[in-house]
């Protein structure tokens, strides 16, 4: 029976990083994982639907192309057989790369079920398939997988191909006349983004009273009206009752509404993997059906870590590679933490819109004493040069206090690649003074944070 320095049960983000970084260091590294290596991000979310997304973004282009002086001759169509093959293609590449970098960094792989039959002097002792390993140490990375709420005939319809989850709708060779999407978060808006772009008549129904859920208040409207002159409909406030053949019935303002529509997509929410592969067996603490973790990833079991959505403190990708960095560096001895208050977020619909740390108006529930400073992206000369639709906003939230960035909203072109810049300043408590001596490149739609703090 093999003996490893350290087992990793789940090969997504959080997994396969923290195999490829235990390696290097050079434990004796073994990672588990029963589907694809790359997991949902890379297989069946963040990648794909990229994708997809930048195809959407060509697409409009193309068909506003007068808007930039360029003559189109014909009518412009998507091929949506074309994209699909297309983030197939992408995807692969990407995961072939993960499986190259796992082998040199010496991890052994295991495409299999993973299952935990309990802790001995030696270890924990796990199935992977129909061998049999010790773990001296061990990194539970399995994920997420949509919520299923019980909605009277939504487990029938997805049975049926009705509806679909953020999987099945990234493998649709055909675009639907119709989609109702289940969910104004942020897969929801993504793929109502993509599927108005290229000609499907899409309504989205939240029971919240506004979309993108934590997304701060006004950057949430702006994204809204946006995606309104695109053709989306939004039905605010209501709540979903039951899924029929033909479509879905929904309440609202106390009256029962149905839409009918050839696809629906289920969006609501994603819930930690926790079941099925023998967690039960190490008396592991769970909170809300996700994994109790401390800020150096550790569960109230010794040589027990948690990373990526299982621990449900951050569904995000990018959040789980951080948190895979700091368990191997717990077990290497290193001194490391997680720093929750500083995970930018992106949501890619076009316009497209970055975020980090606090809104103005979670700020304020802290009993921060704050300062907001809004102003429009057409401060920005490369955002008016490439764009038509001018509606764009940056948002800095700045604590008085400490004369310090807290938190930084954008919506517009280039959000998801600078606000990064903004998270660091965020993170090392950059005085306000310090921000205006830095020298940003011109012209750049960046130059927007520049230009917001100039105005504090």
């Amino acid at each position: 029976m093999e003996i490893f320095d350290l087992v990793v049960i789940g090969g997504g983000p959080g997994g396969y990083l923290a195999a490829e970084r235990a390696g290097h260091a050079g434990l004796k590294t073994a990672v588990i994982e029963k589907r694809e290596f790359g997991g949902v991000c890379l297989n069946e979310g963040c990648v794909p639907s990229k994708t997809f997304l930048n195809s959407a973004k060509v697409f409009d282009y193309a068909n506003h192309a007068e808007n930039y002086g360029v003559k189109v001759d014909g009518k412009t169509s998507i091929d949506q057989k074309f994209v699909v093959e297309r983030k197939n293609g992408v995807v692969k590449m990407l995961v072939n790369g993960v499986k190259a970098t796992l082998k040199r960094n010496k991890v052994k792989t295991f495409s299999a079920e993973a299952f935990i039959e309990g802790k001995d002097a030696e270890g924990f002792a796990i199935k992977a398939g129909d061998e049999k390993i010790i773990a001296k140490r061990l990194i539970i990375a399995t994920g997420s997988m949509p919520v299923v709420p019980p909605i009277p005939g939504l487990k029938e319809n997805i049975a049926t191909g009705l509806v679909l989850t953020n999987r099945e709708i990234l493998d649709l060779t055909e675009i639907p006349k119709t989609l109702t999407v289940i969910g104004g978060g942020v897969i929801g808006l993504e793929m109502a983004s993509y599927f108005s772009s290229v000609g499907t008549k899409v309504t989205v129904v939240e029971m919240l009273g506004k979309i993108a859920g934590p997304t701060e208040a006004e950057i949430s409207s702006i994204l809204q009206k946006s995606l309104e002159k695109k053709g989306v409909i939004f039905n605010l406030g209501a709540k979903v009752t039951a899924i029929e053949a033909d479509g879905v019935v929904y309440e609202k303002d106390g009256k029962t509404e149905k839409i009918v529509s050839e696809k629906i997509l289920l969006s609501i929410g994603r819930r930690a993997v926790t079941q099925g592969f023998g967690l039960e067996n190490l008396s592991v603490n769970l909170e809300r059906g996700a994994i109790v973790t401390d800020d150096q990833m550790r569960t109230n079991i010794a040589n027990v870590y948690a990373v990526g959505d299982v621990n449900g403190k951050v569904m995000l990708a990018h959040t789980a590679y951080r948190e895979a960095e700091v368990a191997v560096n717990t077990i290497l001895g290193k001194k490391d933490a997680m720093r929750y208050n500083v995970i930018p977020s992106v949501i890619y619909t076009n316009p497209e819109v970055g975020s980090v740390g606090e809104t103005e108006e979670s700020a304020k529930a802290k009993g921060l004493d704050v300062k907001c400073v809004n102003i429009p992206l057409t401060y920005s000369g490369r955002y008016i040069a490439e764009n038509s639709d001018l509606n764009g906003i940056c948002k800095l939230v700045i604590n008085k206090k400490t004369n310090t960035l807290i938190g930084a909203h954008v919506i517009g072109s280039y959000s998801g690649e600078y606000i990064v810049a903004v998270s660091a300043m965020i993170d090392l408590e950059v005085d306000i003074e310090n921000i205006k001596k830095l020298v940003f490149p011109h012209p750049t739609v960046c130059e927007i944070v520049r230009e917001a703090i100039f105005q504090i």
